[in-house]
């Protein structure tokens, strides 16, 4: 199924855990995580045993979309720190012997941008609007949006701005020119037509890289090119118990199961168009002008995976994260055809499969398989909502993590959930700033439940994480018994069963394996993983416990086994004995 790796670069098999800075350590007391806070916590990260440390926005931002409406991607937001901060994070993380990847948005900047502000004040016609997506309206007077295109957020992708009185051909009676914003409006959408905008991310990759990074998580990496003349688009993409119905669909056309990115891919006008690549070879030659070997990794939300394989070939990215496997149901032959058919696609062109489950877009999935409907799940989860079954979430959740660190390639691990963390699923309506809640018309309740600050002492105000207990958005009072320090006290712990797992893949080299799927039941995943040695995993998703094969000795479990059998929704790892 999956030949070993011999190419000894980092990113081909590393694990790397992503931090979402304004929740993962508050140094300065005010409620929210910053770089100081991270830094202090770094040892946290080399004890578990990653091998880099991938940090989400924390650019000069107003802060409209938790820092993906940037304004300045060369500076550090005061919110976080400064870029002397910055700078030691990078440091003592190396220090550590993590590797640091920082995100990239480059599909839109915010609208406080200089270039935008900029773009509003020359009027239509100007350098600075070309930058942008500045478009006529329709109708008679230029009223209605120049498309039909929906918002991932929620409402219209077209925002109409007014011109100043002294602009070519405007007057204070007369609305101007529509901007378009696949998310908030607060979010324009860059032109990648403009050469301008090209060299500008070029000179922004060599201002992180010259500082140290290692690499740059790139966000809505198939949205930056749109069809030519921005046609209407017959589908129409709308929300149904949490997944993406498409309508109006041609055959070949595919959806995008997305918090973020809930819109259609494949031939749709706004997403996945050939020219993206053109981008990333460009930022690929800038990389590899540099010595350490860095990386770019793409989100995509693209099927299907021969598609996404696209983004990984050999001059474009080195990565791309692996959604289908994060929304495949939990379901033995669905997660055995996902990753028989990722390691297909991305094998075609000499690729890793980067393995997720959890981020910052999606609810928990120690709360998502807890669900009666399991997969992407819902976009948040309410008090008023079914609540998922905790128990059993965190049981599934713990197997399903144990089959991903045991498959060879990359992982990635969402801050927070070697702790086990579920979603905040009762979180009070009034607190919610994620622009879906808004946008959709209070509809979806957004992502702020797998966002809310990390528990680190258990007999802490704020639960350790902020000096003075304060936390912007509030913990669940369950959370307390989730802390490191209660955990590292359990030798069953979920901490425990992360750094057992990361010590093992590492001391077996699992990453770079050899994989192949095994018979088994109908409810079991089984692959053989061999490079060191053979070890064999093993997950039974089905309602009865199954048979283990003799022979074999136990290396770790997801849960307690039962004599020489694999209890449900548990999974094992076992080396072979010679």
């Amino acid at each position: 199924m999956h030949r070993p790796t011999a190419d000894a670069e980092w990113w081909r098999t590393a694990v790397i855990y992503q931090v979402y800075p304004r929740s993962f350590g508050d140094a300065d007391g005010d409620g929210i995580g910053d770089l100081p806070g991270i830094t202090e916590r770094l040892d946290h990260l080399a004890r578990l045993g990653v091998d880099a440390v991938w940090l989400s926005p924390f650019y000069r931002s107003p802060q409209k979309d938790a820092g993906y409406d940037v304004a300045d991607y060369r500076d550090v937001d005061p919110l976080f720190g400064t870029l002397a901060d910055a700078d030691a994070l990078i440091a003592r993380a190396h220090e550590l012997g993590l590797r640091v990847v920082v995100d990239l948005v480059p599909n839109h900047t915010s609208d406080q941008h200089v270039w935008f502000r900029q773009a509003l004040a020359d009027g239509p016609g100007s350098a600075a609007r070309a930058r942008y997506m500045f478009r006529e309206g329709g109708g008679e007077r230029g009223e209605e949006p120049p498309n039909n295109w929906q918002s991932v957020f929620g409402g219209s992708a077209w925002t109409r701005v007014s011109e100043r009185p002294d602009a070519p051909g405007s007057s204070w009676e007369r609305d101007g020119q529509w901007y378009l914003h696949l998310f908030d409006s607060s979010q324009p959408d860059l032109n990648w037509d403009s050469p301008e905008v090209h060299d500008e991310f070029r000179s922004i990759l060599r201002f992180w890289l010259d500082r140290g990074v290692d690499g740059f998580r790139v966000d809505v990496a198939h949205g930056l090119v749109k069809a030519p003349g921005l046609p209407d688009w017959a589908g129409h993409v709308r929300m149904v118990e949490g997944t993406d119905v498409e309508e109006g669909l041609s055959d070949g056309d595919v959806i995008a199961p997305d918090a973020s990115d809930d819109a259609v891919t494949g031939r749709s006008p706004m997403f996945d168009q050939d020219g993206v690549h053109e981008i990333y070879r460009e930022w690929r030659a800038v990389l590899d002008e540099y010595d350490g070997e860095r990386m770019l990794v793409a989100e995509a939300w693209v099927e299907p995976l021969e598609r996404l394989a696209l983004y990984v070939r050999p001059d474009e990215m080195h990565q791309a994260f692996n959604f289908d496997f994060l929304v495949t149901r939990w379901d033995a032959a669905a997660l055995r055809a996902s990753i028989a058919g990722s390691y297909a696609a991305n094998d075609a062109v000499g690729a890793p499969t980067s393995w997720v489950l959890s981020n910052h877009d999606v609810v928990r999935h120690a709360s998502r398989l807890g669900l009666a409907e399991t997969g992407k799940g819902p976009n948040g989860i309410g008090a008023e909502d079914t609540q998922p079954d905790a128990e059993l979430g965190l049981r599934r959740a713990r197997a399903a993590s144990l089959l991903m660190l045991g498959l060879a390639g990359s992982a990635y691990v969402y801050q927070g959930e070697e702790l086990g963390l579920p979603e905040h699923t009762t979180l009070d309506d009034s607190l919610r700033q994620d622009p879906a809640w808004w946008r959709t018309g209070h509809a979806e309740k957004g992502r702020d439940g797998c966002r809310v600050p990390l528990p680190w002492r258990s007999d802490a105000p704020g639960l350790g994480f902020s000096p003075t207990g304060r936390t912007w958005l509030p913990q669940p009072e369950s959370w307390s018994e989730l802390a490191p320090d209660v955990q590292e006290q359990q030798e069953d712990s979920t901490l425990r069963l992360y750094r057992r797992a990361l010590a093992l893949r590492a001391e077996h080299r699992l990453g770079a394996g050899a994989m192949e799927l095994l018979p088994a039941g109908e409810d079991v995943v089984a692959v053989r993983n061999t490079a060191r040695a053979a070890v064999v995993v093993i997950a039974n998703l089905g309602a009865e416990p199954v048979a283990l094969p003799a022979g074999h000795e136990v290396l770790v479990a997801s849960g307690p086994l039962d004599g020489d059998t694999l209890p449900t929704d548990t999974a094992v790892w076992l080396r072979e004995r010679a």
